[in-house]
């Protein structure tokens, strides 16, 4: 069983996987969720990032407990198990985001992000996206006037703080920092891929945790650690 994210997040693993010939299920596991769009060279397309919203998170958990199910039924009562204790886990940490992010002042939940990948986190828990340096695909390379319009953005709606990613150089979001005045966050935000082994996001629920931290801490809320 071969399980990925969908929403077209992974086109070199598709390629691969049908270039060899592998004999085996795939699911994709992104793609129980409704998306929302983006827009890419004026055409709609679906936002992967839909592990954002820990409701998301829990729809796909159960998806993946069906196809284990399918594939191993002997161990349906583990697999039910396991499922309930995870989506018990990230129901909590649902409400725990939304108490957190409520803590901010209403008019500094503004997110500035390197790149389009927070459109489920803002919608499920209240923030407003700002603007982004790229879009969608971290591969694009902004020209010199959208750092401008960016950090002018910046200045009239007097963010806090703005964001860069693990994943992502931040030499260029530095630059948009520094031209708009305003701080970069101390920490990075994990946006496509949860952290290193033994970092502060090396599991799914750890990375929206420590993305919430670094958020709510950046714009000013009071943060409280998830017990």
């Amino acid at each position: 069983l071969i399980l990925y994210n969908g929403y077209n997040l992974e086109p070199g693993l598709i390629k691969q996987m049908n270039a060899a010939g592998v004999n085996a299920n795939k699911f994709a596991v992104g793609e129980v969720v409704t998306p929302l769009d983006f827009d890419y060279q004026g055409t709609k397309q679906p936002d992967p990032h839909v592990w954002g919203d820990a409701e998301n998170g829990i729809k796909m958990v159960n998806s993946i407990r069906d196809q284990l199910i399918a594939l191993s039924p002997e161990d349906e009562e583990e697999f039910n198990q396991n499922a309930a204790r995870l989506t018990e886990e990230l129901q909590q940490l649902d409400s725990w985001i939304t108490q957190q992010i409520q803590t901010i002042p209403a008019k500094q939940r503004q997110l500035v992000t390197t790149h389009d990948a927070f459109q489920y986190y803002a919608r499920a828990y209240g923030l407003e996206i700002t603007g982004t340096l790229i879009g969608i695909s971290t591969e694009e390379q902004p020209s010199a006037r959208t750092l401008k319009n960016l950090a002018d953005a910046i200045k009239a709606t007097k963010v806090p703080a703005i964001f860069a990613e693990t994943t992502i150089n931040p030499d260029l979001i530095q630059t948009v920092a520094q031209e708009a005045g305003v701080k970069l966050a101390p920490a990075e935000l994990y946006s496509d891929s949860i952290g290193g082994v033994g970092s502060d996001g090396d599991t799914y629920v750890k990375m929206l945790t420590a993305n919430t931290r670094t958020i709510v801490e950046a714009l000013g809320g009071d943060f409280t650690a998830l017990e």
